[in-house]
């Protein structure tokens, strides 16, 4: 299972790689294994803030939908554009194309409430 070092995790298979204060969220691979063959990203398109541990839109599999829940809090400065016709990239590359959105977060310290890789390692059993 591949879980890089450098991202942050969430508890409820968020990823978070931060750029300065800009935050790129995503679904992990063990979440994207699990799943299954993801067939659509459902991100309202109007959607300007997140709140951390609050839904910011659903994830659609083949057998299942699930939430996903925002990590971190802040101003959503994009949404993949790519995911609307490639959600697949979520299955190909979570922490590359497969990211979901990008936000500026307004409470960076919001950071160290989540997991290493390492404890997240721990946590999924790997």
């Amino acid at each position: 299972m591949n879980v890089p070092e450098e991202l942050k995790y969430s508890t409820d298979h968020e990823w978070v790689k931060v750029e300065g204060n800009i935050a790129y969220v995503g679904i992990t691979d063990y979440a994207q294994s699990e799943l299954g063959d993801i067939v659509f990203v459902d991100v309202d398109p109007e959607l300007s803030e997140v709140t951390k541990d609050e839904p910011f839109g659903t994830i659609e599999a083949v057998k299942t939908v699930s939430d996903l829940l925002a990590p971190v809090s802040g101003k959503v400065i994009e949404i993949n554009p790519e995911l609307e016709d490639e959600p697949q990239y979520i299955n190909e590359d979570p922490y590359g194309k497969g990211w979901i959105i990008k936000v500026e977060m307004t409470h960076p310290d919001e950071l160290n409430d989540l997991l290493s890789s390492e404890d997240y390692k721990a946590q999924i059993g790997g």
